[in-house]
């Protein structure tokens, strides 16, 4: 019958022209690499994605010397200084040396009490920063990164800039007792607690 013909017939072509196919593999091609790659990018441009590189301390580091520069009673935060050499193994070794202060109850010997008199400890909340370079170890400047990325600028508009100072930190130390599951979170360079961090930001505790 004239209505059921074959829709394969000979020379007829089935399904649609290889151009098109190419066509619309060429299309979503562009669109992955136009879309998707650039927004990945920006991501770790913004400093919000976490990082796979691995931290490969040196156990033989020697302890490093520090200073403290900056106490800011009001925030519960300290930050010191250590040598422009210092290494990161050692200042790894150096976050790790002031949380077993902390459990010996010995932190007050080198670090000054941020909670005096508190019942859970003269350390029971505090925020501690490392430098190496001074100039970033003063009171605005700790204030700003205190605040976080997203603070007004104009809060402490003749301080160093967010993202300029957050790359200056060289490690980072917070004691939280109130936190009894992880009352001590200890990191080289900084990131603040909406995910910002820095470029060579790693958890160390």
């Amino acid at each position: 019958m004239a209505g059921n013909q074959d829709p394969y017939e000979e020379g007829k072509r089935a399904g649609a022209h290889p151009l098109v196919v190419v066509f619309g593999i060429l299309l979503g091609l562009w669109l992955f690499v136009a879309l998707i790659v650039p927004a990945s990018k920006n991501k770790q441009a913004a400093g919000t994605e976490g990082t796979n590189v691995p931290v490969v301390e040196d156990p033989e580091a020697a302890p490093v010397i520090f200073k403290v520069q900056t106490t800011i009673a009001e925030m519960n935060t300290i930050a010191v200084v250590v040598p422009a050499q210092a290494t990161d193994s050692q200042v790894i070794g150096l976050l790790k040396r002031l949380k077993q202060d902390r459990l010996d109850g010995a932190l007050s010997r080198s670090i000054p009490a941020t909670t005096p008199g508190h019942k859970l400890g003269e350390h029971a909340v505090a925020e501690i920063y490392i430098f190496s370079d001074k100039k970033y170890a003063e009171p605005d400047t700790v204030r700003t990164l205190a605040r976080g990325a997203h603070a007004p600028g104009n809060l402490y508009p003749q301080a160093i800039p967010f993202e300029v100072a957050m790359e200056a930190v060289r490690g980072h130390y917070q004691i939280d007792m109130n936190d009894t599951g992880k009352p001590d979170k200890g990191s080289l360079g900084f990131s603040d607690e909406s995910g910002v961090h820095s470029k060579h930001f790693r958890p160390i505790f």
